[in-house]
């Protein structure tokens, strides 16, 4: 019989961590071992993994959720691994799901699932618009992928060792990265039939912080999956609306020329907000009107941040470039025909 080898990353859960295992524990179909790495926790969320049975292993210090997944991919021995997020709280048929499409279709070496549109704790409305942006983006893709995000998912373990271990030098977008390793190696299955509540983040800055550090490695990701023949993985928003946002923010000195102009930017948020009428149409549909307002007003900020992100992560990388060597002197520089471009 496959043995599965459930894994929960850990650092200052206590909050949401008994929700969670409490949730493993109840699987109709359990784990063979629950094992929480906890990254050097200072909040007693060891004593409580203890206290539900859960076995423990404790990193000396503060390492990142990519090392602490590694580590208890290292201590445990289940033909599946499934990695749960400590602030995500199982439906009672996840992992039975998860294995299932494993074991029907030998093909597919990873499944990962999605949110519920219900939070596992309600922290008001910029939680309401982190977990419903993250139900639809993740609803909008599901099927086969090209990218895993590891909150609940299940990889089988001859595929994880083949891809190798999560690179432990990024604390945001790892999973990105691991991706474009992956997605060469075997397929990827985004499927509801593996299902959780969320508690998301629910303050504003910290948001739109967290939004920032994911935002800073995306191009050099991108380039390195490129690199590796892998697909271009899922995208979490709108092209259009980076788009609208980038050319809104580019248009923004237009107004110093002349009041008037103003209204190019303007237009080009009005251009933001319509880029993606079916995130539209699911938020008003989940929360009402003035919900849906609130929720793109926080979205353009959102894509401030990343905007912005983006644009610094694309000068690092032209920075750390190497500059093209100048032809030995006294020699004229060989001359190139011109290529056509699209």
């Amino acid at each position: 019989m496959t043995r599965v080898s459930l894994i929960v990353p850990c650092y200052n859960a206590a909050r949401t961590l008994r929700l969670c295992l409490e949730s493993a524990l109840s699987q109709t179909r359990p784990p063979d071992e629950i094992v929480v790495v906890d990254d050097a926790s200072g909040d007693g969320s060891p004593a409580i993994a203890e206290e539900l049975g859960c076995r423990v292993v404790r990193l000396p210090d503060n390492r990142g959720v990519s090392a602490a997944r590694n580590a208890g991919v290292e201590s445990t021995t289940g033909d599946v691994i499934f990695f749960l997020d400590s602030d995500v709280a199982l439906h009672p048929d996840a992992v039975a799901g998860a294995l299932r499409i494993l074991e029907e279709d030998p093909g597919v070496g990873c499944v990962h699932g999605v949110y519920d549109t219900e939070p596992l704790i309600d922290d008001g409305p910029v939680e309401w618009y982190r977990l419903l942006h993250q139900v639809h983006w993740r609803r909008r893709h599901l099927g086969e992928v090209n990218s895993v995000v590891f909150a609940l998912a299940a990889i089988r373990r001859s595929v994880w060792l083949e891809a190798g271990r999560l690179d432990e030098g990024l604390r945001d977008s790892e999973d990105v990265e691991y991706s474009s390793r992956l997605a060469v190696r075997t397929r990827i299955l985004l499927t509801d039939a593996v299902t959780g509540r969320h508690d998301e983040g629910h303050r504003f800055l910290p948001v739109l912080a967290e939004q920032w550090r994911r935002a800073l490695p995306l191009i050099p990701l991108a380039l390195a999956t490129a690199r590796r023949g892998a697909a271009k993985p899922e995208h979490a928003n709108s092209r259009a609306g980076i788009l609208a946002c980038a050319l809104a923010l580019a248009s923004l000195p237009l107004g110093l020329v002349h009041p008037g102009l103003f209204a190019v930017p303007v237009a080009l948020v009005g251009w933001f907000v319509v880029a993606d009428p079916r995130l539209l149409r699911f938020v008003h549909r989940e929360r009402g009107t003035a919900f849906t307002a609130y929720f793109m007003a926080v979205h353009l900020a959102v894509h401030v941040v990343l905007v912005a992100g983006l644009a610094v992560g694309s000068l690092r990388v032209l920075k750390k470039a190497p500059a093209r060597p100048s032809p030995p002197s006294g020699r004229p520089r060989p001359s190139r025909r011109r290529r056509a471009t699209s």
